[in-house]
């Protein structure tokens, strides 16, 4: 797992409600492939390989959100993904129960990314 000590310091200093919340989420993320890295890029914790896969909304309280970037191009046979804005979904969580029973959906979300990303 690629874990970034500066992700770390940014969410001890940011002291958001749902950080055990966002962490979890992140462990998943990075647990999926050794080849995800993470950053801070926007002032928030982003997901990259070949690219930018997803960064948390810090600004969202009561539930973590996880915007994906280029969301719309990504397969999605789970339903995880939100919206309909033309490049952008969104995936989120509101405890860590959710979590837990959306963790196939997200890691297989993140496969669908590397599997593209790796075509190109």
């Amino acid at each position: 797992m690629n874990i970034n000590p500066e992700v770390d310091q940014f969410l001890e200093k940011k002291n958001h409600p749902l950080t055990k919340e966002i962490k979890k989420v992140r462990q998943i993320i990075l647990e999926t492939d050794n080849r995800i890295e993470e950053v801070i890029k926007w002032s928030s914790p982003t997901f990259m390989y070949k690219g930018n896969i997803a960064s948390f909304f810090m600004n969202a309280k009561k539930q973590v959100s996880l915007m994906f970037h280029k969301g719309a191009t990504i397969p999605d046979k789970t339903g995880l993904l939100e919206g309909d804005g033309k490049e952008t979904r969104m995936a989120r969580f509101s405890d860590l129960k959710d979590i837990e029973q959306k963790r196939d959906a997200l890691q297989q979300v993140i496969r669908e990314w590397i599997r593209m990303q790796d075509e190109r």
